[in-house]
Order: structure tokens, then sequence, then C-alpha cells
């Protein structure tokens, strides 16, 4: 699928709410597209995709989808903004007014982005589920969180 669904101005506004600026120029065009790929498709399917694409489902793209999509694209690329990358290799921006993150806060922080993200794939689903017959894209069946669940560090075969 060609047509995105959210700008990189949307990810920021929904997934980077914790206060300081972020530049969208920052989540590529292919972010969003891998994140939906990975994370969205498996769960709604290719048509649904399209249709929202197409414009139909309004409630679906705003309430439900953008976030799923924000949150999954966030989580895809923050391990890329928590370092850059030079000609000399790898690096840690840092400046004298702020303090490096340490390990644990790192860890706690991709721990919450991973819990927010699942969340809102639920919650898509969930409404997925709820909203199956106005959907006539949508394939139940073929929703991968009918299938496997990952909750609590356990992978669930249902």
């Amino acid at each position: 699928m060609k047509t995105n669904i959210i700008t990189p101005s949307e990810v920021v506004a929904v997934a980077f709410s914790d206060g300081a600026y972020l530049p969208p120029e920052v989540i590529a065009e292919e972010d969003i597209a891998v994140a939906v790929e990975r994370w969205i498709k498996p769960v709604v399917g290719e048509g649904v995709l399209q249709a929202v694409a197409e414009g139909k489902y309004p409630e679906l793209k705003s309430d439900y989808l953008l976030p799923a999509i924000a949150h999954h694209t966030r989580l895809l690329v923050q391990p890329r903004l928590n370092c850059a990358t030079t000609p000399m290799g790898a690096t840690v921006v840092g400046t004298s007014t702020q303090r490096l993150p340490t390990d644990p806060m790192l860890r706690g922080l991709m721990r919450s982005l991973r819990e927010r993200a699942r969340h809102s794939l639920k919650r898509l689903s969930a409404y997925m589920d709820a909203n199956a017959e106005q959907i006539a894209e949508y394939k139940t069946k073929c929703n991968v969180l009918k299938r496997c669940s990952c909750d609590g560090g356990f992978v669930q075969v249902l």
C-alpha cells in the first residue's frame, strides 16, 4: 500500500507528547510504512487500510488507526533517536544543561512505549471486532490477534 494514512507531523503530535519539540522530519515516510506493514496490517488487513486511505471510515481512522500507527512508529524510531550517526560512527548528543539517560531509564522508556503501542493495537482490534458488520473490508479470521497474543512476556497461541 503506497497511500499513507498518517503524516510524520501527526505521528509527532500523537506519539511524542513528552513535551520536548521534535521536528516532523525525523519521522520518515518509510518509518510509517514499516510500522503499518509490521504491526497494523496483520490486524486490520490490506483492504481496510486501502479503504481508510480512500477516505472511508473517518472514526476508525482518527480514533483508532492513527494512534496505533503513531505509537508503533515511535516504537520503531525511538532507538534511532537515542543516538546520532556521524561520519565517525554512532554518538550520543549531550549538552551542558541535559544529562544522558541511564540504561534503566532507556529500558523503562522502551517498556512504556511498547505497552502504549500494544494497548493501542488491542483497542483497534476490539473496535474492528465490535464493528465488523459495518466494515465490509475487515475479515475477522485474518486478525493476527485472534490467533496469537503476547501478554506478560508470554506468547499465547489462541
